[in-house]
């Protein structure tokens, strides 16, 4: 597991790396009357995630983290099947995208993922569910005015708009 924790905090350490170059071919700063530029999300967020995996191959190096001190095979029947669930969930909400748009495809997401996988109760996974999807959309749609895919949802969001327009 130590070897799999290093492999994937380098790799995903690079493709952070190629993220903020490509990202960086749009305005990463703010446009006046227009809110951030197209790759200033990508940009930071790709930062992020170059500052978790560094963290990563740090605490695994160090051997600060349970699977660095695990003599356990790298994948075995368990691990697979996780993965594949969690592929294959996240291949079905991106497809979702454009049928129920993000805000039918992120509930949809979480409640598999959250009861589902997690085991979580319906009390939880019924507020994420319904909090997660308002809070994407005052933050996206509001606040930083860039539109996310609404699918056939489309025409429901058109009262909300004259609201705050």
């Amino acid at each position: 597991m130590r070897v799999a924790e290093l492999v994937m905090g380098v790799v995903m350490g690079i493709f952070s790396l190629y993220l903020m170059w490509k990202s960086a071919e749009l305005t990463i700063g703010w446009i006046p009357q227009e809110g951030p530029g197209g790759g200033a999300w990508p940009f930071w967020l790709a930062a992020g995630m170059l500052l978790c995996c560094i963290a990563i191959v740090i605490r695994g190096a160090k051997r600060m983290t349970p699977a660095s001190r695990s003599k356990e095979v790298f994948m075995d029947k368990r691990t697979v099947r996780v993965f594949m669930l969690n592929a294959g969930a996240l291949t079905v909400m991106i497809g979702l995208f454009h049928i129920v748009g993000a805000y039918g495809a992120i509930p949809a997401f979480l409640i598999f993922y959250l009861r589902f996988m997690g085991g979580h109760s319906w009390r939880l996974t019924g507020t994420f569910a319904f909090v997660t999807p308002i809070a994407t959309f005052l933050f996206f749609e509001i606040a930083l005015q860039k539109t996310l895919p609404k699918g056939f949802t489309d025409p429901w969001f058109e009262p909300i708009f004259a609201f705050f327009y």
